[in-house]
């Protein structure tokens, strides 16, 4: 690691150790501090996102930066009442205890956030570990870099660094170093699959708790009685937006074969409707964030039919919205996550035929169902196992700060938003205060002849 962060880190850990970060008011200035830099800064946001992104401001408010500001709002708005402690129920053979949660916070905290959504997947769960009462150091990904620039431009400017540090600097390299030479309290990472177990791994050797939110193939499914224009319109500004590269984005399409030809066409005349003739000169159509990922989304054109798009630019780091019909489930495009897009559509007679697809990458992070059968609905919920669910909907979900977000298995663990950042970033301490009035023999030795009422205390 390089030699001038590890005192800063210890500075953390001590300036955490006075308690000024447990105090409410403390917690609620705090990110009324990091709201008003925001929107200080909402240009030069939007500048350095249009830059590593080419998002408009649109979009970078509606995915980005606005995401924030509801989360610190809702952050706000509660964050007394989570503090509170929770008083729950005490059993009979602790009466008259008083049993209650305690939300202590973790202490110093790593948040290491990924390059598609550089503001809004590093300051989401910064809003989380603040109101939770921990210092943090941030880690924005290098790649989006006029926003990572920005961004510590913005947490010097507002934070002392003994509270919250932006480290810049190559991830693969920065990353594992901190680990290894510093003991954090909590870790939060989103990212890829291959990178996060890898960081697993790391954070196993010092038994340091994790949330990890990964990604993986998030399927949707066509049923027959499906609205066919709705769902293309719902399906497309979630897989395009960001040019798909997005954890949530419906990976491939399962389409019941006897609706295949029309759920294309309702595709392609949503594609030119929102991105027109020429995607490329759309400005609400961004582009791929570097030459390494706009090849190896390239590489997908080749292994199916190509219905619509399959238009490129190196130069401008370009692909058009593509559909792709795809036989092969071998082929790389069925096997590893996209991010990017091409959306593959497939064909399906059965549920069970369906089912069996998905199952080659179980545990999706998301998972999209487009019907108007209730027998169909839950049939699904039922079927497959994932982070969450839309009906008839993808990937706003994330956006309702009263739902989870999070994985489980390959496409992560853990969860946050809202109250459950709070959670994510405190440790429920179970606190049981008994009084010294009622102390029956009973409890202490001997036991003999006890057994009787033990069994009617404790069943």
């Amino acid at each position: 690691m390089q030699a001038n962060y590890l005192p800063l880190l210890h500075q953390l850990k001590a300036y955490y150790q006075t308690g000024i970060t447990k105090n409410y008011e403390f917690r609620k200035s705090q990110l009324q501090r990091l709201k008003t830099a925001i929107l200080a800064n909402e240009a030069a946001l939007y500048t350095a996102l249009q830059a590593d992104l080419k998002k408009s401001k649109e979009e970078a408010w509606v995915t980005e930066l606005g995401m924030v500001i509801a989360e610190i709002n809702f952050a706000l708005k509660h964050l007394n009442k989570w503090m509170k402690p929770q008083k729950v129920h005490t059993n009979l053979v602790n009466l008259p205890s008083v049993s209650s949660i305690y939300h202590e916070p973790w202490g110093v905290v790593l948040i290491v956030a990924p390059w598609n959504y550089p503001v809004q997947l590093l300051l989401s769960p910064l809003v989380g570990a603040i109101a939770a009462g921990n210092v943090a150091v941030i880690k924005p990904s290098e790649f989006a870099t006029a926003t990572a620039l920005v961004l510590q431009k913005i947490i010097a400017e507002t934070f002392p660094e003994n509270y919250i540090l932006c480290i810049l600097g190559n991830g693969a390299e920065v990353v594992p170093s901190l680990l290894e030479d510093f003991t954090f309290d909590y870790l939060f990472y989103t990212g890829s699959t291959i990178v996060g177990k890898a960081i697993y791994q790391q954070a196993a050797k010092k038994l340091v708790p994790v949330t990890l939110e990964l990604g993986g193939k998030s399927p949707c499914i066509i049923e027959a009685d499906a609205h066919l224009s709705v769902a293309a319109k719902r399906i497309a500004v979630t897989k395009f937006s960001n040019c798909g590269q997005m954890c949530v984005a419906p990976d491939y399409v399962l389409v019941h074969s006897s609706v295949y030809d029309a759920f294309v066409q309702e595709m392609k005349k949503v594609i030119q409707l929102f991105f027109g003739d020429d995607a490329i000169n759309s400005d609400s159509y961004g582009k791929i964030i570097n030459e390494k990922q706009w090849s190896r989304i390239v590489g997908y054109l080749q292994q199916g039919t190509i219905l619509a798009g399959g238009i490129y630019n190196f130069e401008k780091l370009f692909i058009a919205p593509t559909l792709l019909a795809v036989s092969n489930l071998n082929a790389g495009v069925m096997q590893d996550e996209i991010f990017g897009p091409v959306l593959p559509i497939l064909s399906f007679s059965t549920p069970e035929e369906a089912a069996n697809v998905i199952s080659n990458h179980p545990n999706p992070l998301a998972f999209y169902v487009f019907s108007q059968s209730k027998k169909n609905v839950a049939y699904w919920l039922e079927r497959v196992a994932s982070g969450g669910v839309c009906i008839n909907n993808a990937s706003w979900h994330l956006t309702n700060p009263n739902l989870p977000f999070g994985g489980r298995g390959t496409s992560g663990m853990g969860m946050y938003h809202g109250k459950y950042s709070f959670n994510t970033f405190s440790h429920q301490k179970a606190v049981m205060q008994t009084p010294v009035w009622f102390d029956p023999a009973v409890k202490y030795p001997p036991f003999k002849g006890k057994l009787r009422l033990f069994k009617w205390l404790i069943r």
